[in-house]
């Protein structure tokens, strides 16, 4: 009897260990399809504590978490936008990414997860208006038209007599297509922050304060500038340094950095028609102090522009440094604004005399005979020219007559200074209307030897 006790007392406790066991695998099994359904405890996904949740939980802690999203724009100098989920109707896309994770997690192993941890990165897919993004770029501060500063490429700039490298200028303008790449691909990849300038997205200059071309250029320029030639032009003077000359830089056809010739050849032909003065008006004031005007006749200065030019090219090549003078295709006695200066021969057909100066005072006062009006054989008068030749004893011929002179200066052609003792007693008065020469001054001999002992061949002779 004892023994039959014992053993339905056995009996019992195996039941009840088999009935707590059931009970117990019922239990861990139930537990076990609920999380075939929910996340396990300690599963975060992309920041979302997931724990007991289902998908449809998830996901719309995903769509409330979206609703939150901000993307921080670091600009320039510190300064930041921003641009919020409402602005642009961010959206998250069912993907199934969420219930992939769930089928894909150990249901079973539930029990372990209370102690340890699951977390996910899940690449959560969205959507938003593409409108609406555009038009909070829009209204982006960086993008107003008074804020946008350009950026300004590195140059050169004449200062002082010579070039000097300007640097660059960034400024703040930005690339719109760049920004509008990055703020897609920041808002479709859940970033909540991009930098600007890290990614490129600002306009920069093409040429920088370094750049090897602009230094070459620099350099290139600040030796043609170096030049600093004076033009002498006796009581008057032209300068051509580094401000003249730098607008005169060109690149020749190897890019290299060279003068302009036809800038160079403009400046020269200006000062042919400032300076030249042959054949040209002079003003002149007479013996008696009264003021006339001269035209025409072949004394002064003609500056030979060609071979100027040419020199002038070369001085600002070479640096050159000093005082020149033009190339002078004809030149005068004196190079001041008045350049008949005091040296000269007057002649007055009126007064029928003529008047020798030497360095402004008179050496000679004589009267003349100049070219007989009757027959048409006027002395040309009303201009300047110079003694062309001086000649000791002389023939002159012409039409009808051959005639030796002692002294023969001609200034025009045939014309010229001569004494005439050996055919004429008198001079002055009114001979020459209708005894005069052939056009020539005839004076005494011992006037003209004197006239011939002062004057150059150059020399100005004013008729009038």
């Amino acid at each position: 009897m004892a023994k039959k006790k014992k053993k339905n007392a056995k009996k019992l406790v195996l039941g009840v260990l088999v009935a707590y066991v059931a009970i117990m695998a019922l239990g861990y099994m139930g537990v076990s399809y609920y999380f075939s359904s929910h996340f396990l405890k300690g599963t975060t996904i992309s920041g979302i504590d997931c724990s007991s949740k289902t998908a449809t939980q998830v996901k719309k802690k995903i769509q409330k978490q979206l609703g939150q999203y901000k993307l921080r724009i670091a600009e320039l100098d510190g300064k930041t936008e921003t641009i919020q989920a409402t602005q642009i109707d961010l959206t998250y896309v069912d993907d199934n990414k969420v219930d992939e994770l769930l089928k894909e997690q150990e249901q079973w192993k539930w029990i372990t997860a209370f102690s340890s941890k699951k977390t996910y990165e899940l690449a959560v897919t969205t959507t938003y208006d593409e409108k609406k993004l555009k038009e909070a770029l829009d209204d982006m501060s960086c993008f107003q038209e008074e804020n946008v500063v350009a950026p300004k490429d590195a140059c050169l700039k004449e200062q002082n007599g010579e070039y000097v490298i300007v640097p660059e200028e960034e400024g703040n303008t930005l690339d719109r297509t760049k920004v509008e790449k990055a703020v897609k691909d920041a808002i479709e990849s859940g970033k909540t922050e991009i930098n600007l300038e890290e990614l490129g997205c600002y306009e920069k200059p093409s040429v920088w304060k370094d750049d090897p071309d602009l230094i070459a250029e620099r350099d290139a320029k600040n030796q043609l500038l170096k030049v600093d030639i004076t033009y002498d032009f006796g009581d008057r003077s032209e300068t051509v340094d580094g401000s003249v000359v730098k607008d005169w830089l060109i690149r020749d056809s190897d890019g290299n950095w060279t003068v302009d010739e036809s800038k160079a050849a403009d400046y020269v032909q200006q000062l042919a028609y400032k300076y030249d003065t042959f054949g040209l008006t002079h003003e002149f004031t007479t013996h008696a102090g009264k003021k006339i005007t001269l035209k025409g006749g072949d004394y002064g200065w003609v500056i030979k522009k060609k071979e100027t030019t040419a020199a002038l090219v070369e001085y600002i090549k070479e640096g050159k440094t000093g005082t020149v003078e033009p190339v002078y295709l004809y030149e005068g006695k004196i190079r001041d604004t008045n350049d008949i200066g005091g040296t000269y021969v007057e002649i007055s057909i009126q007064d029928q005399e003529m008047w020798c100066y030497k360095d402004g005072v008179v050496v000679v006062d004589t009267p003349v005979v100049t070219g007989n009006v009757s027959k048409g054989y006027d002395t040309p008068s009303g201009s300047v020219w110079a003694i062309d030749a001086k000649k000791h004893d002389a023939v002159l011929k012409g039409e009808g007559y051959t005639q030796p002179v002692t002294y023969w200066m001609p200034f025009n052609g045939n014309v010229g200074i001569h004494d005439a003792d050996t055919w004429r007693s008198e001079y002055g008065g009114e001979i020459y209307k209708t005894s005069g020469s052939h056009g020539c001054v005839n004076t005494p001999t011992a006037n003209a030897e004197k006239i011939f002992n002062t004057v150059e061949i150059g020399t100005p002779v004013i008729v009038y």
